[in-house]
C-alpha cells in the first residue's frame, strides 16, 4: 500500500459498485504533435503522488491508497471522434480494480483518454488530475488534490446545522426517453459528439427548454443537472465524487430565460444538496443492488418510462493550453459520459477552445445513434440558431481549371508570341521577349539549385526585367519573396533571414545596399533577364496547387513583420476569379502602379498574362503628374489601385478615355470617391470595390459600385465571396451573429494561405478550424451583411490600421521606436487625420534622456517602412492607463489641438507668426484646404507631416498648389523636386520651390 490517505464510501458510491455495469467518466483530449507513452507514465507518477485519490482501491467500505499510479494504455491508432466505438472506450482496459487509467491512441489527431471510476471520481475531480498531468509534461510543479473529505463529509462541513431532508421522487418513473425505447438487458453504450462554435451563456436552460419542447410530452420535462459541491468551498482541491443534482422542471411553453432564472434560484438557494442517495443504502448489500437495478432497468425498458427526460450537464470551461505541452497541443476536448440501468439519456456540455462540446450518452440500441445526431441537432439549434441561416451569395463553387498560372502563360506565348505583354517606358515588350527573359531566369536560377521548396526574394522597382524575374522564379519551380525598394536595409535584411532566402533578384541600382549579410547571394535581375540570347525554352516546373507560389510580409503584431505564404492553387482560384469578375481579356491593359512586395500587384503581374491581355507599368512614384500622364497617354484600359489614389485622381482636371473598369483595393472605399470617380470615367467604366486580407490571397469579395443603390451609404459595400470563398460573421463569443448583426469576418476556402513562415503561435491564433472542421482566416475585421445580401466593412476589432493600402500593426512600430537606447517605453495610436479620411499614426514616449522627434523620426525610418513612420512623435512625462490597465489611447493628448498643453512635437509646435510672402500666403490656403485648419495656425516652419498630412495628402496638396500657381512647364519643374520636398516639408520650403518652379511670375 501506499500512503495513509483513504476514505470512507459514501451511499451515492455504495449504489454505484452494485450496478451492473461500470459507470466511467473520460475526457478525450485531441491535438497536433505527439505525447510519449514513457513521459505519460512519468506524468502520471508524479502527478498521482500529489493526488494520492487517483490511486484508490476498495477494501470493504473504505478507499484505501494503493500507492499504484495509473496505468498507460497505447492503442493501436487514432481515435475517430465521429463515430467514438473503439472498443477500449466501453471497457476498462487494465486492471478491474483500479480506478484511474489513461488511454494513448496515436495518429493525426493524436488522442489522449483520462478517464475514472464514477464510484470515486466526479468531473470535476477528474478535471484537476488531468490538468496536474499536463503540468508535470510541460515541466511545472503539479498542484495536487489531497483533501480526504468524501461527500458526506463535505457537506457536514457546508451545513453545519444539518443537512436538509432527502426530498421523494414522485412519478419517478413518468418521462419517456428522447431517443425512443430500448430493449432489456445490458449492452454497450453509445456517444454521440457534436461541437457548437462559440461560448453560449445559460446553455443549460437553452437546452433545457429545446429538449422540453421537442420531446416532452405537451412540450413538459423534467432535468437532473448534477453541479459540483466544490462551488461551496472554492479552495478544496480533491478527485473525490463531490457532486449532487438538483431537479429542474420546464412547463410547457416555457422561454428559456424564464428557466434560466429558475435554474439560478435553485442554485442560489443549495438545492442541489437536498437530492443525496438515502444513506440506508450503505445496508444493502452489493448482490442485492444489482437485483433491484435491473428490475428497474426492465420496467423502464418496458415503458419506456424514465426518471426524467434526461441528465443535463454543463461541465465548465476549459482552455486548451491547460492541456497542451510543447510537443503537443491541444486542438479539441470533450467529454464521454456514463449511463446506467433504467437512467435516462444524459446530455454533457463543455466550453473547450472558445466552442461547446455536447455529448449525448446513452444505452445502445436500434436506431439510438440515429435518434442521438437528430437530438443534437435540437441542440445545436437552441444554442446557435444562426449557423446554418446561410445569406444568399455565401458560396459560389465553381470548378477551377488544373493548368497552372504559369501553364497558361505559357499557353498564351505559343499562340501569339508577337502579342504585346507589357507597356510602359521601356516600350512595348511581346510575349516571346518576355517569356524568354523569364526563361534565361530560370536557367540561372536552376543551374544554382533553386527548385521545388525554395524561396528566391526580389528587389526591384515595377519593371520588365522585375515582371521577367517573377515570372522566371516560378518556372524554375519555387517561390518568389517581392521586397520592396523603399523598405529599410535593415528591415529587408531580418525578412531575407527570416525567410531563409538563398537568393536574391537585384535591380542593378538596388546592388551596394548593405543588407546581404544574412547568407542571401545577390543575383544582378538586370543582367540575368537578358542574357541568354539563343538558350531553348526552360523546361518548366509543372506546379502542385500545394506548392509555395510567394512569401509576403505584413506588420506583426508582436512587433516583427510575418510572412505570408500562398500556394498555387489558392492564386490560382483568386486569378480565375479575378479575371470574371473584373473582365480581363486579351485587350486589357491593366495597370501596374502599387509595389510589388503589395499582394494586390498579383492581379496585374499574372492576370492579363493569362489570357492575352497586357500589364501597364508604372514605375515612378504616384503623384498627381503620372497619374494624369497615365490617364492621357498609356492606353491603360483598367486600372489597379488604392482608393486614395482614385481620390487623388478625383482632383484632376483630365477627361479618360478607353477605361472599361477601375479596381480599388487596400482600404475601405467612399462613396464620394467612388461617385466622382463614376462621373469622371464614365458609366460604362465599372468601379469595382475589392476586399482581401493577404492571408486570403490578394481579394476574395468584390462589389460593382452603383450610385444609386450604394448613394445613401458612407462606403461601398465589400460586396459577395468569390469562387470556392465562404464567409462567416462570429461574435466576441464565437456565436454565429444573425442576419444584419455586425460579427468578425472569418474567411474559408480556397484561398487561405498555407500560414505564417515560422510563426506557429500566430498560425494557432489567426487560422483556426469551425466546429464543422472547417479551416478559416480569423480577419478581425468587423463586418454585416445588407439586406441585399452583400457585405458592408464597419471597422476593426483591434488596433490594426491600412495607412495607404497597407497593414499596419501599431505594436510593432512601439517596438521599433523601443530599440531607441533613450526611449524607455513607447505606445503608437492611430488617429483620424485631422480634415482628411483614413488614420494617421502617432507615437507618445517616455525617455530617460532628451531626445528631440526629429531623432526619433530617423531612428524609426531605419528600421521600418515609410507608411509606418507616425506622423508626429510626442515626449509625455506618463501614460494613462485604463482601470483594466491597458493605455487610454483617448486619454493622451492630440498633437495638434490648440488647447492641450505644450508637448514636444517639432518645429511647428511654436505660435504661428504672420506671413508677408504672397507666394508663401498661397501655399498656405492650400494647406489649410487640405488639412483643415485654419491658416492663421500656419507660419512658415510649419511642417505638413506634423500637422497631420500623410503621404496622399501631401500629394493632394502639391496637385492644388501645381494647378493654383503653376503653369504647366513650372508644374514638372516643381514636382521634380518632390524628393526635396518629402525631405523637408515645411511650407516655407515648399513655397520656396514653388517659387523656383515659376510661382508668382518668379
Amino acid at each position: 500500500m501506499g500512503s495513509t490517505y483513504q476514505r470512507a464510501i459514501t451511499p451515492d458510491e455504495w449504489m454505484y459498485l452494485g450496478l451492473p455495469m461500470a459507470q466511467d467518466i473520460q475526457y478525450v483530449i485531441q491535438g497536433e504533435g505527439d505525447l510519449r507513452p514513457e513521459d505519460v507514465v512519468t506524468a502520471l507518477g508524479r502527478a498521482s503522488e500529489a493526488s494520492p485519490g487517483v490511486r484508490l482501491v476498495r477494501r470493504g467500505k473504505l478507499w484505501v491508497d494503493s500507492g499504484i499510479s495509473p496505468a498507460v494504455h497505447v492503442m493501436d491508432g487514432p481515435l475517430d471522434r465521429r463515430r467514438l466505438d473503439a472498443p477500449a472506450l466501453q471497457t476498462w482496459v487494465g486492471d478491474p480494480q483500479t480506478t484511474f487509467e489513461v488511454l494513448l491512441f496515436p495518429g493525426d489527431p493524436a488522442s489522449v483518454v483520462l478517464r475514472g471510476r464514477h464510484t470515486v471520481t466526479d468531473a470535476g475531480g477528474l478535471a484537476l488530475w488531468a490538468a496536474d498531468v499536463f503540468r508535470v509534461l510541460r515541466g511545472q510543479e503539479p498542484l495536487g488534490a489531497v483533501s480526504p473529505l468524501n461527500s458526506t463529509a463535505f457537506l457536514e462541513g457546508v451545513c453545519p446545522d444539518g443537512l436538509p431532508p432527502i426530498p421523494p421522487l414522485a412519478g419517478a418513473l413518468n418521462w419517456p426517453s428522447p431517443l425512443g425505447p430500448v430493449p432489456a438487458g445490458i449492452r454497450k453504450v453509445v456517444w454521440r459528439n457534436r461541437t457548437v462554435d462559440g461560448t453560449h451563456p445559460a446553455a443549460t436552460a437553452k437546452v433545457a427548454a429545446a429538449l422540453a419542447a421537442a420531446y416532452g410530452p405537451e412540450g413538459r420535462g423534467r432535468f437532473f443537472v448534477p453541479v459540483d459541491l466544490r462551488r461551496h468551498d472554492p479552495d478544496i482541491r480533491s478527485t473525490a465524487w463531490l457532486s449532487q443534482a438538483l431537479i429542474l422542471d420546464v412547463d410547457s411553453g416555457e422561454e428559456w430565460e424564464h428557466v434560466h432564472r429558475t435554474l439560478l434560484a435553485a442554485l442560489a438557494e443549495g438545492k442541489e444538496i437536498a437530492l443525496r442517495t438515502d444513506p440506508s443504502m450503505m445496508r444493502m448489500p452489493l448482490p442485492l443492488i444489482r437485483l433491484i437495478s435491473k428490475a428497474v432497468a426492465r420496467t423502464a425498458a418496458r415503458s419506456d418510462r424514465y426518471c426524467a427526460l434526461g441528465f443535463l450537464t454543463h461541465l465548465g470551461t476549459f482552455d486548451l493550453a491547460d492541456f497542451s505541452t510543447d510537443g503537443f497541443r491541444a486542438t479539441a476536448m470533450y467529454t464521454l459520459g456514463g449511463t446506467g440501468p433504467g437512467t435516462p439519456p444524459a446530455v454533457d456540455l463543455m466550453d473547450a477552445g472558445g466552442r461547446t462540446e455536447i455529448t449525448v450518452t446513452w444505452l445502445d440500441g436500434p436506431g439510438v445513434a440515429d435518434r442521438a445526431e437528430a437530438l443534437l441537432d435540437t441542440v445545436e439549434e437552441a444554442l446557435s440558431p444562426s449557423r446554418n441561416r446561410r445569406w444568399e451569395g455565401n458560396l459560389t463553387t465553381r470548378t477551377v481549371p488544373a493548368q497552372g498560372v504559369m501553364e497558361l502563360i505559357r499557353a498564351q506565348e505559343r499562340q501569339e508570341p508577337d502579342r504585346v505583354a507589357l507597356t510602359g517606358p521601356e516600350g512595348e515588350v511581346t510575349y516571346r521577349e518576355l517569356s524568354r527573359r523569364a526563361d534565361a531566369v530560370a536557367h540561372e536560377l536552376r543551374r544554382r539549385g533553386v527548385g521545388r521548396g525554395s524561396v528566391v526574394a526580389l528587389l526591384a522597382d515595377r519593371t520588365v526585367a522585375a515582371i521577367a524575374g517573377i515570372w522566371g522564379v516560378l518556372r524554375a519551380g519555387a517561390a518568389f519573396l517581392p521586397l520592396d525598394p523603399l523598405h529599410p536595409d535593415r528591415r529587408l535584411a531580418d525578412v531575407l533571414t527570416d525567410a531563409e532566402a538563398r537568393h536574391c533578384l537585384v535591380q542593378q541600382e538596388y546592388g551596394g545596399r548593405g543588407l546581404f549579410a544574412s547568407g542571401c547571394e545577390p543575383l544582378p535581375l538586370d543582367d540575368l533577364s537578358r542574357a541568354a540570347q539563343d538558350q531553348p525554352e526552360f523546361p518548366d516546373a509543372k506546379a502542385r496547387p500545394d506548392d509555395l507560389a510567394y512569401v509576403i510580409y505584413t506588420s506583426g503584431s508582436t512587433g516583427r513583420p510575418k510572412g505570408v505564404q500562398i500556394e498555387h492553387g489558392s492564386l490560382l482560384n483568386y486569378l480565375h476569379w479575378a479575371l470574371d469578375m473584373f473582365h480581363i481579356d486579351a485587350e486589357t491593359r491593366l495597370t501596374l502602379m502599387t509595389s510589388l512586395s503589395f499582394d494586390v500587384s498579383m492581379t496585374s503581374v499574372f492576370g492579363p498574362g493569362m489570357v492575352g491581355g497586357s500589364i501597364v507599368l508604372v514605375p515612378d512614384r504616384i503623384n498627381h503628374l503620372t497619374l494624369r500622364r497615365l490617364l492621357e497617354h498609356s492606353g491603360a484600359t483598367m486600372l489597379n489601385l488604392t482608393p486614395s489614389h482614385l481620390d487623388l485622381i478625383g482632383q484632376l482636371d483630365v477627361q479618360p478615355v478607353g477605361c472599361t473598369g477601375v479596381i480599388v483595393t487596400g482600404e475601405q472605399l467612399r462613396v464620394e470617391v467612388a461617385a466622382r470617380a463614376q462621373r469622371m470615367f464614365g458609366e460604362k467604366c465599372r468601379i469595382i470595390n475589392q476586399y482581401g486580407p493577404t492571408e486570403a490571397t490578394v481579394g476574395c469579395t468584390a462589389h460593382v459600385f452603383d450610385e444609386t443603390g450604394d448613394g445613401e451609404a458612407t462606403a461601398v459595400p465589400i460586396g459577395r465571396p468569390g469562387y470556392n470563398t465562404t464567409v462567416h460573421l462570429l461574435d466576441e463569443r464565437h456565436r454565429f451573429v444573425a442576419p444584419g448583426e455586425t460579427g468578425e469576418l472569418y474567411l474559408g476556402g480556397a484561398q487561405l494561405a498555407r500560414g505564417y513562415l515560422g510563426r506557429p503561435g500566430q498560425n494557432a491564433e489567426r487560422f483556426v478550424r469551425l466546429a464543422d472542421g472547417t479551416r478559416v482566416y480569423r480577419t478581425g475585421d468587423l463586418v454585416r451583411v445588407l439586406p441585399s445580401g452583400e457585405l458592408s466593412y464597419v471597422g476593426r476589432n483591434d488596433d490594426q490600421v491600412k495607412v495607404r493600402g497597407n497593414r499596419v500593426e501599431p505594436a510593432e512600430v512601439a517596438r521599433a521606436l523601443e530599440r531607441h537606447p533613450a526611449v524607455d517605453r513607447a505606445v503608437v495610436v492611430a488617429r483620424a487625420r485631422p480634415g482628411g479620411s483614413g488614420k494617421m499614426l502617432y507615437a507618445y514616449v517616455l525617455a530617460h534622456a532628451d531626445v528631440p522627434p526629429e531623432e526619433l523620426e530617423v531612428h524609426t525610418a531605419r528600421l521600418l517602412p515609410p507608411y509606418m513612420v507616425p506622423a508626429a512623435f510626442l515626449t509625455v512625462a506618463e501614460l494613462p492607463y485604463t482601470v483594466s490597465g491597458k493605455v487610454d489611447a483617448h486619454a493622451l493628448p492630440d498633437p495638434f489641438a490648440t488647447d492641450d498643453a505644450p508637448v514636444d512635437t517639432g518645429p511647428s509646435a511654436g505660435p504661428a507668426t504672420a506671413i508677408s510672402d504672397p507666394v508663401t500666403q498661397a501655399v498656405a490656403m492650400v494647406w489649410s484646404r487640405v488639412l483643415d485648419i485654419p491658416k492663421e495656425q500656419l507660419d512658415e516652419q510649419a511642417d505638413f507631416h506634423r500637422l497631420g498630412g500623410d503621404s496622399l495628402a501631401l500629394l493632394s496638396m502639391l496637385a492644388e498648389a501645381s494647378r493654383e500657381l503653376l503653369s504647366q512647364g513650372g508644374e514638372e519643374t516643381f514636382m521634380a523636386n518632390l524628393h526635396k520636398i518629402i525631405d523637408k516639408p515645411t511650407l516655407e520650403h515648399v513655397a520656396a520651390l514653388a517659387r523656383e518652379a515659376g510661382a508668382g511670375g518668379g
